[in-house]
């Protein structure tokens, strides 16, 4: 089964916290991610992951008659802001939990575990539809 595992970074002024980070804290932190990937990468569990920009480059677009609208961050309304994730295809909800703990687990200043919230998502498929069913929605 597929799931997206979101980790979050806090607050925006938790994302701006982290060029407070000392360079030994940083490292050992992109270290430990790196090292997860390629541990889920060699088990074949792995399907993407990616760090995300902070808050600041990101920015909300809504549809509208005249075309894109387009809200540029940081966004105050956010209560926490999302710093990466990760795709993954295994072969049990046990093996899910045991990979979002070790997201978690990701170390912080000084070394400590910061043990960060994973919101866990299965992926949906497509449904299994066939031709005659689809042809009342087909242009």
């Amino acid at each position: 089964m597929k799931y997206v595992l979101v980790s979050y970074g806090g607050s925006q002024e938790d994302w701006e916290g982290l060029a407070a980070w000392s360079d030994e804290d940083m490292h050992r932190m992109i270290a430990y991610m790196r090292d997860l990937d390629a541990e889920l990468r060699a088990s074949g569990e792995l399907l993407q992951s990616e760090g995300l920009s902070g808050p600041a480059r990101a920015f909300v677009v809504r549809g509208s008659d005249s075309g894109p609208v387009v809200v540029d961050g940081p966004f105050a309304e956010s209560k926490e802001v999302i710093a990466g994730y990760w795709v993954v295809d295994v072969a049990s909800r046990d093996r899910v939990l045991e990979i979002a703990q070790k997201c978690s687990a990701c170390p912080g200043p000084g070394g400590k575990v910061l043990n960060q919230p994973i919101e866990v998502h299965p992926v949906m498929g497509a449904p299994d539809v066939d031709a005659q069913t689809l042809a009342p929605y087909q242009r």
